[in-house]
């Protein structure tokens, strides 16, 4: 199980436990925008689809895509201008996430340098991914990835509608999140963390710009 002693990494991982849970996130080179509109946003949404859903998918030329549904689940996400937090579960094949993650970045950054007329690398080299080492920390990462939008509940690219609003798809497993949660109050949960963080990114803040 994913229970485990082990200090999270926040660097690149280099192997992957199965039946284990990851904070993974990267952002855009030189911290510049992965997204530029709505378009791009929900692009990214339907590769999420398209890789993580029950549903197997194929492009023009009849041509199957990769899918994880099973080996890969995604708990939680959150797209931001610049970057994007993914909360995800790796099930049985050890190298599922990796393989997870190459399909969608290589699918997005294509289709954003078509789009956008650009060419050369979008993301600031490879994604980090850090273990989740138990339950409380697997609790407030989902609670963290949430509150990255100022305005939080009202942002359209996170997965807080579907643990406060009741949607429900077949790539977004956040019941394994409230199954931990033993039936509390999780919008007050998130809430209850919004002044701590605001501390916090205002003095990692004030320390990138003094260096």
């Amino acid at each position: 199980m994913w229970y485990s002693k082990a200090m999270p990494s926040r660097n690149v991982i280099k192997f992957y436990d199965t039946d284990s849970y990851y904070h993974i996130y990267n952002r855009g080179v030189n911290r510049r925008r992965i997204f530029i509109d709505e378009h791009d946003y929900k692009y990214f949404l339907m590769l999420l689809q398209r890789y993580l859903g029950k549903n197997t998918n194929v492009d023009d030329r009849k041509r199957r895509y990769p899918n994880y549904n099973g080996e890969v689940d995604l708990i939680a996400f959150c797209l931001m201008p610049n970057h994007f937090h993914l909360m995800i579960a790796q099930n049985d094949s050890i190298k599922a996430m990796e393989s997870f993650m190459r399909s969608l970045v290589t699918s997005y950054t294509k289709y954003f340098n078509k789009r956008h007329r650009r060419i050369g690398h979008l993301f600031q080299g490879p994604y980090k991914a850090s273990k989740i080492t138990n339950e409380p920390y697997l609790l407030h990462i989902s609670r963290y990835i949430h509150l990255n939008p100022k305005e939080y509940k009202s942002w359209p690219y996170s997965s807080w509608p579907y643990y406060t609003r009741g949607w429900m798809v077949d790539w977004v497993k956040q019941h394994k999140v409230f199954e931990l949660f033993e039936g509390g109050d999780y919008e007050k949960f998130v809430e209850d963390y919004k002044p701590e963080k605001e501390v916090l990114d205002a003095l990692y803040k004030l320390i990138a710009n003094s260096k």
